[in-house]
């Protein structure tokens, strides 16, 4: 069994993903890069260093799911953390604003099959690698589990007629993440008699693909979060929703 403390993150090959994984490495963890696409995987472990490795992982391929969790059990034995970062916003390769986006993914005009589409990733993605992960995650002391979510998905927010986000508030991408935090307290909930911590976090309106890097946050900004409660102790608050900077988020 590896003795060295071992981390998986989804989507780990650029964005948030990618810094996420670059500061747990240096943190002293194992890290182990989740990516569709093996070889881009494999560039960017090169580049995060001798502790990282890719791991050819696409959430929404059950065979994939399974194969990895199988690689980790067999090569490492262990996960201490368990990040869930994979997520899109559209099926569109096309740049489109905050604003297209939420209007064209009203509940009136959904392409349907867009949107499973993009949930698929986002929700039933995070639960597949759950199920799959959590064997591992069980026999491993202190583990947790961060999911990163979206203040965009906070119904508090933007049900507020004051927030600048609910106009935003589609059905697809920012319900997805809606969904996702109702995944959050239920994992929680499941999993607090294991000791195994569970928590969301936001990274704000961070310069990704994801955002067209029209995000206002860096991406080292928008990885701090995660990285920190990644790094809490077993004694840590399991549950929470919460942002850098901002701190508690409403559900």
């Amino acid at each position: 069994m590896q003795t060295s403390p071992v981390a998986l993150v989804t989507g780990a090959n650029q964005g948030i993903g990618f810094q996420i994984a670059k500061e747990l490495s240096a943190k002293g963890f194992i890290v182990l890069l989740g990516s569709r696409n093996l070889a881009r995987g494999e560039a960017a472990a090169s580049e995060v260093g001798p502790t990282a490795a890719a791991l050819q992982l696409d959430v929404t391929d059950q065979a994939s799911v399974t194969a990895a969790a199988e690689r980790v059990r067999l090569e490492f034995g262990r996960l201490d953390v368990l990040i869930q970062n994979a997520a899109i916003a559209t099926v569109s390769d096309r740049e489109q604003t905050g604003e297209e986006l939420a209007a064209a993914n009203r509940p009136s005009v959904v392409s349907l099959d867009d949107m499973r589409t993009v949930w698929d990733t986002n929700v039933f993605g995070v639960l597949a690698v759950y199920q799959a992960m959590l064997p591992i995650l069980r026999i491993t002391p202190n583990a947790r589990i961060v999911n990163v979510s979206s203040g965009a998905g906070s119904l508090t927010v933007v049900s507020d007629p004051r927030s600048p986000l609910r106009p935003l508030f589609d059905v697809s991408y920012a319900a997805s993440k809606t969904a996702l935090n109702a995944l959050t307290v239920a994992m929680a909930i499941e999993l607090e008699a294991d000791g195994i911590k569970v928590n969301a976090v936001s990274p704000g309106y961070t310069k990704t693909r994801l955002t067209s890097f029209a995000g206002t946050e860096t991406v080292a900004e928008g990885a701090a979060e995660a990285v920190r409660v990644a790094l809490l102790g077993p004694d840590a608050p399991t549950g929470g929703f919460t942002h850098a900077t901002i701190g508690p988020l409403p559900w």
